[in-house]
């Protein structure tokens, strides 16, 4: 760069400052407003169990093939949000749909010391 290249990029640049997550009524109590993320989506799913297959095997598997799981029949399901595991759970039938009834919450505490 040269110097007038450099005058006109420093003269440019601006010092940008954010908006404090912090609500009004929380401010100076140390919680942070969460109301802005509430409605953001997130992806849940279900995991009955996990195997490992070569793929040789995979490539036989056709219509009627089954594959054993790592997991016993009767054991919870793990329920993931966004990959990460939040809760255990049972299958449960509702209005001839599938759901799932939570028998084990992870703790918030639990679940960022995971992340770490």
């Amino acid at each position: 760069m040269n110097q007038s290249t450099e005058a006109m990029a420093e003269n440019a640049s601006e010092r940008v400052e954010f908006d404090s997550l912090r609500g009004g009524a929380a401010a100076g109590t140390g919680e942070v407003n969460l109301d802005m993320i509430l409605d953001v989506p997130v992806t849940l799913a279900m995991e009955v169990g996990r195997t490992r297959i070569s793929i040789r095997n995979l490539l036989q598997l056709n219509q009627g093939s089954v594959v054993e799981l790592d997991r016993a029949a009767g054991e919870p399901l793990d329920v993931f949000v966004n990959g990460t595991l939040v809760a255990h759970g049972e299958v449960v039938v509702i209005n001839e749909k599938f759901g799932i009834r939570l028998t084990d919450v992870i703790s918030p505490a639990e679940r960022v010391r995971k992340l770490r």
